[in-house]
């Protein structure tokens, strides 16, 4: 985790999103072993309580799981679940805006279409 903690968002949740971005990336695998929140608190010189919280969403989330007396550790099928769950964000906080600007503008479907394959160079998977 070399990321560095930004102020637009709460602290919490950026450790939890570097986190999922190192699972995302296979960086971390199911069943590898995550930074313990005191290795965490000591990096980003914050509040283990905050670390804590960071990791607690993700175990809510059942993306982390406990092994008690050793750790927390990344639970089979995070991976799946966490690019569900961005997937779905994805849809909700970008394309449906997206959409929703193109319809007030006038620009058609095929428009919007032809904008996303424009650029080569951006070219999705």
């Amino acid at each position: 985790m070399l990321e560095n903690l930004g102020e637009d968002k709460s602290i919490y949740l950026q450790i939890g999103e570097m986190i999922e971005d190192e699972i995302l990336r296979d960086i971390l695998k199911e069943e590898d072993q995550v930074p313990s929140t005191t290795e965490l608190s000591k990096y980003y010189k914050i509040n283990p309580a905050t670390a804590a919280k960071g990791i607690n969403l993700l175990v809510d989330r059942d993306i982390l799981y406990k092994k008690r007396g050793i750790g927390m550790f990344v639970q089979s099928g995070a991976k799946d679940k966490i690019k569900k769950a961005r997937r779905d964000n994805f849809y909700e906080s970008y394309v449906k805006s997206i959409i929703s600007e193109a319809t007030l503008i006038g620009i058609s479907k095929a428009e919007l279409k032809q904008m996303l394959d424009k650029d080569d160079k951006q070219k999705l998977l």
